[in-house]
């Protein structure tokens, strides 16, 4: 896995710090929006676009922060989407793989989780890193790593989803257009997004969302908050109601992190 390592600059010998893992959605050309990488034309557009720079707002914080490729992105996409022009590399090969995995009875979803879990078994090795004290943040596609991470790895502390919570069927099935990443065999014959957040309870879970993306649905908001009261009923059944937040923001499909980073620091 290729990834930044970015670290405060205040960070003293023989200090350790809290962690927080920055998974990256689409039109990122991988770790580099979230690393800040505004140097770069492209990343610096979509940066402006999506406010994707969190990792750079963390590491900020004090925190040390992990901006990583995922399998089909940035310097870990497949060799037909190696190109040297600019708009190939802010593109993905996701449904390559994906197609890929479906036929091995795997998907890239399963393959991201594994990553990430490698990842965390990585940053525990690394004596400048506190990791009893992990937090995993991400916009859209890294929404879905985040979330699928958090509800299967308890080493995850505190996850931040942004622009990835909503129903299934309005947002993935009638919206079949997303991309292939979504699409996990056999997943929605038993769950629901509401039911992977309730696996996260009761450790602190904030899901932002804004009030025109139009990865909603057709019936916006709405899709959002039906998930919302599944995950609500796990997290009323452990009495961990504080540890759950939903940040509702005027806006469409960005990270906007008014109410994330004194979250972060609350739960971590």
């Amino acid at each position: 896995m290729t990834l930044y390592l970015l670290k405060p600059n205040d960070i003293s010998q023989n200090e350790k710090r809290p962690v927080v893992i920055c998974p990256h959605g689409h039109e990122s050309a991988g770790k580099n929006s979230p690393a800040g990488r505004s140097d770069i034309p492209p990343v610096a557009k979509a940066i402006e676009i999506y406010n994707y720079d969190y990792g750079v707002q963390f590491v900020k914080r004090g925190y040390i922060v992990f901006c990583l490729d995922a399998r089909a992105f940035g310097e870990r996409r497949e060799d037909t989407h190696q190109g040297n022009d600019e708009l190939t590399f802010m593109t993905s090969s996701c449904a390559q793989l994906n197609h890929m995995a479906i036929c091995l009875g795997m998907s890239l979803t399963g393959m991201w989780v594994w990553d990430l879990m490698r990842l965390i078994d990585y940053i525990e090795t690394l004596d400048f890193c506190d990791s009893k004290r992990i937090a995993c943040a991400g916009l859209s596609g890294g929404g879905l790593q985040t979330l699928w991470l958090s509800a299967l790895d308890d080493r995850i502390k505190c996850a931040v989803v942004s622009g990835y919570f909503y129903g299934y069927k309005d947002s993935l099935l009638r919206l079949s257009g997303n991309c292939a990443c979504n699409y996990v065999p056999n997943l929605w014959e038993n769950v629901d997004m509401g039911d992977l957040g309730a696996l996260v309870a009761p450790r602190a879970l904030l899901i932002e969302t804004g009030d025109d993306d139009p990865l909603n649905g057709e019936r916006g908001i709405v899709n959002v908050t039906e998930q919302l009261k599944i995950t609500e009923a796990a997290y009323e059944l452990l009495n961990a109601d504080k540890s759950l937040a939903h940040h509702v923001f005027h806006g469409v499909h960005k990270w906007n992190g008014e109410k994330t980073y004194d979250f972060v620091a609350e739960h971590l």
